[in-house]
């Protein structure tokens, strides 16, 4: 096992959209940094080097506060605003969707789980990016890539010393704070603890084989008895699915839904790449098989059948999977705002709602970011329209952010649910 090594951090910086959640703001905002990503987004993939600079653009453009959830650290955005802004980015740049998709969720975590002993939450004004994962790990002990548990061991005077190894989906050295759930040695109690990476006792090793989603910022972090405090205690988290209130009960729901909007987010970015591309072409990119490659040059793309056929499919299947996403999303809202209200039968219906934008949103972006790779296929090596445009990116993130997620599973506790009306169980985020 190689050595955890200190991660080279850049300093914050701030605009003054840090703390703004402007209707009329955010949407020119996120467009501008979509345009931004988009512009090198296959060469950065590429590189596959720790972001950096991303991140360095996403704190210029004020979207880690934008994307913090509303409450007493800030005034962030919206539920809804904060999954089109998500969506927006993730179109350009999965990775960096997935980055924020996790700092969002991570944020909203703190304000639905029962408080610690500090009450307020992440403390006002701190709208740096946040990384980490509030759950326990569903790994088997034996594999070295997503270690045991942390554990907080009381250290006197209400205060705990952090100990352990925890792989992390996204932000790995480029966080400005970790938010990780930890099990006390003495009480077996599930905490959730904030945590500084810049801190000597904390260690990140980047993770960088990634098949998909390179610069999402996987990795390792390394605790060596991290000093914690009780106001660095965010929130306990439900030992199983009987004790959690249904408000509570959305923390899993949240960062999975958001995932989704990244998934769907990665194929209609491709679908709209590949739409400026054959738009481009005089003619359509010939093939031996398949309606995708069709094998004629004489029509130009607009007055191709097979061309149109194959859009108008695919295209039909992105307005789909985004109803049912916009419905899960719009299901989900509401229980946010419900707050303490919500019942059990609620959050099992919202349950459902977002395990179909899952299977029906994985679906779609599957079949449209593999048949994008012929509708964009090389003519040849002598035709500069057939230059390589890096579109076997979305399919890797595509398939980076789907294959973890069985949709057996999902469809076995809709069909449970509606057959049967049993709740689906609280699964945790995978």
């Amino acid at each position: 096992m190689r050595t955890p090594r200190k991660a080279r951090r850049r300093p914050a910086r701030t605009t003054p959209h840090d703390h703004i959640a402007d209707d009329t703001v955010w949407p020119r905002v996120a467009q501008e940094l979509a345009d931004d990503l988009a512009a090198d987004a296959p060469a950065r993939d590429r590189a596959g080097k720790t972001p950096f600079d991303e991140v360095a653009r996403l704190r210029e453009a004020g979207l880690p506060g934008l994307l913090t959830a509303p409450g007493p650290g800030g005034p962030g955005a919206d539920w809804h605003t904060a999954c089109r802004v998500i969506r927006e980015i993730a179109a350009a740049d999965g990775s960096i969707g997935e980055l924020l998709a996790h700092h969002c969720a991570l944020s909203w975590a703190t304000r639905l789980l029962p408080p610690g002993p500090d009450p307020s939450g992440i403390p006002a004004g701190e709208h740096g990016l946040l990384a980490g994962a509030v759950e326990p790990p569903r790994t088997e002990s034996g594999d070295p890539s997503r270690p045991a548990d942390l554990a907080l061991t009381p250290a006197g005077d209400g205060t705990y010393h952090l100990t352990g190894r925890r792989f992390f989906a996204s932000g790995v050295a480029v966080a400005d704070r970790l938010v990780v759930g930890a099990r006390c040695a003495t009480s077996g109690d599930l905490l959730v603890v904030l945590a500084d990476p810049a801190h000597p006792a904390v260690f990140t090793e980047p993770y960088a084989d990634r098949v998909g989603q390179r610069l999402a910022g996987a990795g390792t972090v390394t605790f060596d008895r991290l000093p914690v405090a009780a106001g660095q205690i965010l929130g306990v988290l439900p030992y199983d699915e009987h004790t959690v209130a249904p408000y509570a009960g959305l923390v899993p729901l949240a960062l999975r839904l958001l995932l989704v909007h990244v998934t769907l987010g990665i194929a209609e970015g491709a679908l709209a790449e590949a739409r400026d591309v054959s738009r481009a072409s005089r003619c359509a990119p010939p093939a031996p098989t398949g309606p995708e490659r069709a094998a004629h040059t004489g029509p130009a793309p607009e007055e191709d059948p097979y061309l149109l056929l194959v859009y108008g499919e695919l295209a039909t299947a992105a307005h789909s999977a985004a109803a049912v996403v916009d419905r899960a999303t719009e299901a989900l809202a509401h229980g946010l705002l419900t707050a303490h209200g919500l019942g059990v039968g609620e959050r099992s219906d919202i349950a459902v709602l977002v395990a179909a934008a899952e299977t029906v949103a994985h679906r779609a972006a599957t079949d449209i970011t593999t048949r994008v790779l012929g509708l964009v296929a090389p003519r040849s090596p002598a035709d500069p329209l057939g230059a390589d445009p890096g579109f076997d990116r979305f399919w890797r993130n595509v398939r980076a952010l789907t294959a973890p997620v069985s949709p057996d599973h999902r469809l076995r506790d809709i069909g449970d649910h509606y057959l049967h009306g049993t709740h689906p169980r609280l699964t945790l985020p995978v």
